[in-house]
């Protein structure tokens, strides 16, 4: 059996858990997310704790299991709690500042970069700190927005110019003098 899979779910107070068929929507203080999933796997609400099950031991099953544990997980923690991503501006000139909710990236370009927030996704930007946060309820496009926005100029790994996640260890060339700066 998956590890993670047969872990029940806590629902802690003020979170609403419905289950329709294969289609879950998980209501909290933070709002409101909704997901299907696979008709294989079976998901129950017993008390406080969200049980997922599998019918067998086939290998796609098998997938499936722990997916689905840990995408429900997500989903719960997000409507309660929420996640958020950090993001750093390293280099000369370059800075992120907020203009209404628009997110506007000055890269070294010749023109600054707006990146609009998509639907349930709230930018801050730290303009002395050059520190940017992604944060929303669905752990899934909070990522893929702090993704998209990292992507927009990557670190370079001679002086480590660019955007990267706070934490992050950025490999470093040595270059053309052999020295690391």
């Amino acid at each position: 059996m998956s590890r993670i899979g047969r872990m029940p779910i806590p629902v802690p107070s003020g979170v609403q858990v419905k289950i329709e068929s294969h289609r879950v929507a998980v209501q909290g203080p933070r709002g409101e997310l909704a997901r299907e999933f696979h008709p294989d796997i079976q998901i129950q609400l017993q008390g406080s704790e969200v049980l997922v099950s599998r019918p067998n031991d086939e290998r796609n099953v098998r997938a499936l299991h722990g997916l689905t544990r840990a995408l429900l997980a997500n989903m719960i923690v997000g409507v309660s709690q929420g996640f958020k991503k950090q993001l750093q501006i390293e280099g000369v000139g370059y800075r992120g500042a907020m203009d209404g909710t628009t997110l506007v990236l000055h890269l070294g370009f010749s023109h600054p970069v707006r990146v609009e927030p998509p639907e349930g996704i709230k930018f801050l930007a730290d303009e002395k700190a050059r520190i940017i946060t992604v944060e929303g309820n669905d752990r899934e496009s909070v990522g893929q927005v702090a993704a998209d926005i990292r992507k927009l100029r990557p670190p370079e790994p001679y002086k480590g110019k660019g955007i990267h996640y706070v934490g992050e260890k950025i490999r470093r060339k040595a270059g053309k003098a052999g020295k690391v700066g």
